[in-house]
């Protein structure tokens, strides 16, 4: 067997390099570079193994070790779990901030390699710097972090064990089931130690994506149900997105007459027009969705894993008749909420069900009522949109009345982002989606922090695409490095950061709850006698050399959006936005409220909190 010698570090990145995807019949490098931010624990072994291959391979040097690996989590996702980017840290602090974006890879199923230093296997200079030490077992560092937040986790500690552990990484990410982040730990004098490789180990690897079909009798089951039933509406979920699924699905409810509502990760499965979309369901959904799914008697689940947001906290769907069939590629995500599974790739699946229900249809009464519900939904939204006319200058502005000038400032080709706050509310509820990547938006995890990374990262993947990235001030403080980043690396987005002085979506929930406005405001916060600073955003955003300014209208944030539009680099537009005002749609969520309090709103609202709980089945 011919052997090449290489260090652990080269040979792993010799390995990457050596694995494409075919992606429509054509093959594409599987990974599309690595984000480092170097330290003792990687420079001189995974560092100097990426210099090597500087030229074909990328390295991107990021700003926060957290936001690079939500860009490249974003990457992913935009890149409809197709592509992948890897990051790599030093031991310690470095490893420890890759747990966040972790926990965002795993709760959406999304790849991404994590690749953290580690401290000696040969434990010589054992404490090393950074090292956490364990008094009673000398294997845990930092990286044990990582464990319950990837799908898959080594730790290298012979050179020659990535023969069996890469490829047993890059299969977890790639597989439909157990897809999400794979860890690496590798210690740093490992990545530096030298193995004869056998060279079929570095061979070209084409992958390609599993597509499962559901047993014959599952099919036959959901077919059945599906004929037998008077009322079927579709929930359009994230998988759809990543099977390609969207023409399926078109074909499968219009041939059939079913009505479709959306997910968060499920938006744009269907354009907003069409004449079967509800709109979204669930606490942030459109209240034509959740009218459907209260009369529906039978639910069919695409690619969606059934979160409370969807569900109502399982109050939702009241019909003690209802049934539900889960077509899902996990089996895992196929029989929640007692649902009978039909375990399928999404695109398979919606085909499958196509075939054998030839000659049936739904009827005809049911989507009439529906289509009469998304009309009368659409014609509110139609008004929630428009720019509000007749304010004066101190007219603080919705966030509904920014999301209606994004809106229309974007074509089909553009692409919204956003991830936590009282935004994504707002977005499930008013924003419509013109294609299948016309909306991005990350709450399987909710994460604040992502948005900025998250962008950039989204526009590596699509760069003929516009990223009009929506963000909160509290999640632009809490991370906005990666601006930096994206003018470094020419990676333009727009950011759209709406400064309503605080946590304004928790503290009207804290308000909903009976609680007074306490620590989310910054005016109800602990401060010094003057207050909390005015934020300048347009100027923090041009000292990170971005381009911005701060508007205060609608109609200046309007001219704003297109000077950033025709701008070269990364654009910020800071607006001041009234805090308090959201689209209501008369929805319950499950928030736990004391039962005991001093306060009588906290009282109050307990009652009612116990009272909407009855409709939950246990």
């Amino acid at each position: 067997m011919k052997t090449i010698r290489l260090t652990m570090a080269q040979a792993l990145v010799k390995y990457l390099q050596a694995q494409y995807i075919d992606i429509d019949g054509k093959e594409e490098q599987l990974f599309a570079g690595v984000f480092a931010i170097f330290g003792h624990g990687n420079v001189a072994g995974l560092g100097e193994a990426l210099h090597t291959v500087k030229d074909e391979f990328p390295t991107y040097r990021a700003h926060n070790e957290q936001t690079m690996a939500h860009a490249a989590v974003a990457y992913a996702k935009q890149h409809r779990r197709q592509r992948i980017m890897a990051a790599t840290t030093s031991v310690g602090p470095g490893a420890a901030n890759l747990v966040t974006a972790a926990g965002v890879a795993h709760a959406n199923r999304l790849p991404v390699l994590l690749l953290p230093g580690d401290t000696f296997a040969t434990r010589r200079p054992d404490p090393v710097l950074q090292q956490v030490e364990h008094f009673g077992d000398p294997n845990i560092t930092t990286n044990d972090c990582l464990r319950p937040m990837s799908r898959y986790f080594d730790r290298i500690n012979r050179p020659e064990q990535i023969i069996t552990s890469l490829p047993a990484a890059v299969r977890v990410m790639l597989d439909p089931v157990d897809c999400g982040p794979a860890t690496l730990a590798l210690p740093q004098d490992v990545q530096t130690m030298a193995y004869d490789y056998p060279e079929n180990f570095f061979r070209k690897q084409v992958h390609h994506l599993s597509r499962p079909r559901a047993a014959m009798r599952d099919l036959d089951i959901a077919a059945h149900l599906i004929r037998d039933s008077k009322k079927p509406l579709l929930i359009a979920g994230g998988g759809v997105h990543y099977s390609g699924a969207c023409e399926s699905l078109k074909d499968f409810v219009e041939t059939f007459n079913i009505p479709v509502c959306e997910t968060q990760a499920g938006k744009g499965a269907l354009n907003w027009d069409h004449p079967n979309n509800l709109g979204g369901i669930g606490v942030m959904g459109a209240e034509s969705a959740n009218k459907a799914a209260e009369e529906a008697d039978l639910v069919i689940a695409v690619g969606t894993r059934l979160q409370d947001f969807n569900t109502q906290s399982r109050t939702l769907f009241s019909r003690e008749d209802l049934k539900v069939v889960g077509l899902n590629v996990a089996v895992f995500d196929a029989v929640k909420h007692e649902s009978i599974p039909m375990v399928s790739d999404a695109n398979e699946g919606l085909r499958e069900l196509t075939e054998v229900l030839s000659g049936w249809n739904a009827q005809t009464e049911w989507l009439a009522s529906c289509q009469d519900w998304a009309a009368s939904w659409n014609k509110r939204v139609d008004d929630i949109l428009a720019a509000p006319e007749g304010k004066d200058e101190n007219y603080l502005p919705t966030d509904a009345n920014v999301i209606g000038a994004v809106w229309r400032s974007t074509t089909e080709q553009d692409t919204v982002l956003c991830a936590a706050g009282g935004l994504p509310g707002e977005l499930q509820k008013l924003w419509r989606a013109r294609s299948d990547k016309h909306y991005h938006l990350e709450y399987g995890y909710s994460c604040m922090g992502y948005e900025v990374a998250g962008g950039m990262g989204a526009r590596m993947a699509t760069p003929d695409r516009e990223i009009y990235v929506m963000v909160g001030d509290g999640s632009y403080l809490m991370a906005n490095s990666e601006l930096a980043t994206s003018v470094m690396l020419g990676h333009k987005i727009i950011v759209i950061c709406l400064d309503n002085r605080g946590f304004a979506c928790i503290n009207r929930l804290q308000n909903g709850c009976g609680g007074e406005s306490f620590n989310n405001l910054l005016q109800d916060c602990y401060t010094v006698e003057g207050g909390a600073p005015k934020v300048d955003f347009a100027a923090h955003a041009k000292s990170l050399g971005a381009d911005s300014e701060q508007v205060q209208t609608i109609e200046q944030l309007e001219a704003a959006l297109e000077r950033a539009r025709a701008s070269d680099k990364s654009y910020l537009i800071a607006i001041d936005t009234d805090p308090m005002p959201s689209t209501d749609n008369h929805t319950w969520w499950d928030v736990a409220i004391a039962e005991v309090s001093e306060r009588a709103e906290v009282r109050e609202a307990r009652k009612g909190y116990e009272k909407a709980g009855e409709k939950q089945p246990y």
